[in-house]
């Protein structure tokens, strides 16, 4: 049997945090991830982070302040505000600014900051040269700093005695013993069962962004009384336009120091000209389409050309119940005229840039297609043209601008995906996994995601500043009680 003093468990954000403040603070640390290689939801995420009293916003004269962000944040849930954990919320908005500058000593820069309203104050800061920064940095940090890191290795049951946790069983690796366990396993957008029972059995047939979230660490704390909070709260069902066939160019971009600070300058100090093409390559990868495109007149098919129908906010989950989960949305000359200009525009990264009709025919010439005729267009994307034929016409008996200015453009194929889930696991203040009758489990703490807690993340920067947040103090926190039971 292995041992240490602070087992981590989930090698993304949260998990690479707190296995390296736990180094830090004197603990042997192992970290195990069930994947080949670490990331997470992280890895996959845009990767803004929110804060305030930042070295950007200093530069920029922006004065902020914790308590502005913490009365900020609930604009962004509207009716779901009152189910926060203000508690939670407290913690991040205290610590986020020192997390920033945490993550900035290990090399890792940011662009901003940006305005997201309704934030007051701009607050997002945009990671470069893309989130796989934070994972390359830090995991190579906690190597270098002597933390055991195990991937391929996936935790399945926790080991208990006495009612405390002392370790996990684990899958090819036996048991691993360990003073404090911090669990950061992630959410659980890709687990059909976990989304069934907390949120509707149609979400669940509604794939994940990150296919391997599939809340193992949930299920494993269950049996010692854990329960979820917010269990239905989640970002998604969103249609995205799915990714070209080949990695962009700037997702591929090595997380060199040299290269963040050339991409920081030039986004700094470049003409807005130069730099709007290299930005749109990414804002086009794969982007959801706004809907309000939808309610502006765009049409959405299934892969046979029928009309996928309802409000634009549900088309997200309707089309996970067509053919392959795909479809493909539709537009004439007319519509494609109109967003190709501000305020109507196709989609966009935060903060980033908005990108146009124009934009897509340039940059993804593989999900766009054009046709003079509405036959023409089927036969272009393998659609029965009677079926695609009468859903124009259905569209057109009702839409509030009829598709009928040739020549007629499609973009797709497009998915419906689960970006996260918000039901964490129950955590007091210390972010101690809360059991039977809402008494602390002994040993355990959990972070990002699995130890959300009921805190309300809506808006960008938020999922991740949470996660490498909560994962340094839950590091410290389980070195700390590590050391206590060793002297016990």
């Amino acid at each position: 049997m292995d041992r240490c003093d602070v087992l981590v468990i989930g090698g993304g954000g949260a998990g690479l945090a707190a296995a390296i403040e736990a180094r830090e603070a004197g603990a042997s640390v192992i970290l195990i991830e069930k994947n080949a290689a670490l990331g997470g939801s992280t890895a996959w995420s845009i990767g803004s982070f929110t804060a305030t009293q930042t070295p950007q916003q200093q530069a920029k004269g922006i004065e902020d302040s914790p308590d502005e962000h913490f009365a900020d944040m609930p604009k962004f849930s509207g009716p779901l505000a009152d189910r926060d954990n203000p508690a939670l919320r407290r913690l991040f908005v205290d610590n986020a600014n020192g997390t920033l500058r945490w993550l900035m000593r290990h090399g890792i820069e940011f662009f901003g900051p940006m305005p997201e309203p309704p934030h007051t104050k701009p607050r997002m800061h945009n990671v470069l040269p893309n989130s796989r920064a934070y994972i390359t940095r830090l995991e190579a940090h906690a190597r270098r700093i002597g933390v055991d890191v195990r991937p391929a290795t996936r935790a399945t049951k926790f080991l208990t005695e006495g009612g405390r946790v002392t370790g996990a069983v684990c899958d090819g690796a036996g048991e691993i013993a360990a003073g404090a366990v911090v669990l950061a396993s992630g959410d659980y957008s890709a687990s059909a069962e976990l989304k069934a029972r907390f949120i509707s059995r149609e979400v669940s047939l509604v794939d994940a962004m990150n296919p391997t979230a599939t809340g193992d660490g949930h299920e494993m704390a269950f049996p010692l009384g854990a329960h979820v909070v917010n269990g239905d709260v989640l970002s998604g069902p969103t249609l995205r336009f799915v990714p070209p066939p080949r990695e962009s160019l700037e997702r591929m971009l090595p997380a060199s120091p040299f290269i963040a600070k050339a991409m920081r300058l030039a986004l700094e100090y470049a003409p807005a000209k130069l730099l709007r093409p290299f930005v749109l390559r990414f804002t086009v990868t794969s982007m959801a389409p706004e809907l309000n495109l939808f309610a502006k007149g765009a049409l959405l098919v299934n892969r046979d050309g029928a009309r996928i129908e309802g409000a634009p906010a549900s088309l997200g989950l309707r089309i996970a119940a067509e053919p392959e989960k795909i479809g493909y949305v539709l537009v004439d000359s007319a519509l494609a005229r109109r967003f190709n200009a501000w305020p109507d525009f196709v989609s966009t990264a935060p903060g980033v840039a908005y990108a146009y009709f124009d934009d897509f025919r340039r940059t993804r010439p593989d999900i766009f297609h054009t046709a003079g005729t509405v036959e023409a267009l089927a036969a272009k994307l393998g659609m029965d043209a009677a079926a695609l034929k009468q859903a124009v016409e259905a569209h057109n008996a009702e839409a509030p601008a009829p598709f009928a200015a040739p020549p007629f453009h499609a973009l797709g194929p497009a998915k419906s995906y689960i970006v996260l889930t918000d039901g964490g696991l129950a955590v007091n203040g210390r972010l101690q996994v809360l059991g039977e009758n809402d008494a602390p489990i002994p040993g355990l703490f959990a972070a990002g995601s699995a130890g959300q807690g009921g805190l309300m993340l809506k808006g960008h920067g938020h999922h991740v500043g949470w996660a490498f947040t909560s994962g340094r103090i839950a590091g410290k926190l389980a070195a700390a009680e590590a050391h206590g039971a060793n002297a016990a």
